[in-house]
């Protein structure tokens, strides 16, 4: 009977496993030229939500900006942009210290691929245990890579204290992570770490130094509308009205 049981509940969980991976594929969409936003899938407060990223393909390789939310899908996206692309991952830099952004760091580095984050993110990152990138940001660093120009920007606090964003001034995209939220939002999500009063002040910041984006990629839901970062300081600018 114990047996029988145990193959029950071994069926059981196999078989939620595979609803659950097949229920909520990883998402690849082309946004332009190069660049690509693939979606994974996380659980918060014991719902699945979306978790948008980006990858750009160079003749150098391949770079990721964040990892994958759920460790289901961390060798399924090497493998994806292998079989699109026949490139393989040189680098991935994380926006910020949560899991959503991290959680494939130590993976991708076992995999011999660079694994980047601020200062700032990793002094929170040894603080909560989370993952770890071995190679350390400033908070404003450029990179030039396979023809490619990219800035790591700290527009300031918001999100979290160490949220940064990834511009593309050739191509006039804005990656915001979580610091920006989808227009479909209608809150700020999780605030656990976050500095509401001054995420007003960073994305004026953010728009003053990149003041007309074609395309803004918040962190989750939907990205395919532009007027993203300005739906989040509306709504930042909402809730210190009722917060005061």
């Amino acid at each position: 009977m114990k047996n029988c049981s145990f193959l029950f509940v071994l069926i059981f969980c196999t078989i939620n496993s595979f609803g659950q991976a097949k229920n909520y594929p990883l998402e690849i969409t082309h946004l332009k030229d190069a660049f690509y936003v693939y979606v994974s899938y996380g659980t918060y407060n014991s719902e699945r939500y979306p978790a948008n990223a980006m990858y750009l393909v160079t003749h150098k390789g391949v770079i990721l900006f964040d990892t994958p939310w759920d460790e289901q899908y961390y060798q399924p996206l090497l493998d994806s942009i292998w079989k699109k692309h026949h490139q393989k991952v040189i680098m991935c830099i994380s926006t910020h210290f949560h899991k959503d952004r991290t959680g494939g760091l130590k993976y991708y580095r076992s995999k011999g691929i660079k694994t980047y984050t601020t200062k700032k993110t990793d002094s929170l990152a040894i603080i909560h245990h989370d993952n770890r990138g071995p190679f350390l940001l400033n908070d404003d660093t450029t990179f030039n890579v396979g023809g490619y120009t990219f800035q790591i920007y700290y527009a300031g606090p918001g999100h979290t204290i160490d949220n940064v964003q990834v511009l593309f001034p050739r191509e006039k995209i804005l990656y915001g992570g979580c610091f920006i939220k989808s227009v479909e939002d209608k809150n700020l999500g999780n605030l656990d770490d976050a500095d509401v009063k001054e995420w007003g002040n960073s994305i004026k910041n953010l728009q003053e130094k990149f003041p007309d984006p074609e395309y803004v990629i918040p962190g989750h839901n939907n990205w395919k509308n532009k007027n993203s970062l300005q739906h989040t300081l509306d709504m930042v600018q909402d809730y210190n009205r009722v917060h005061q």
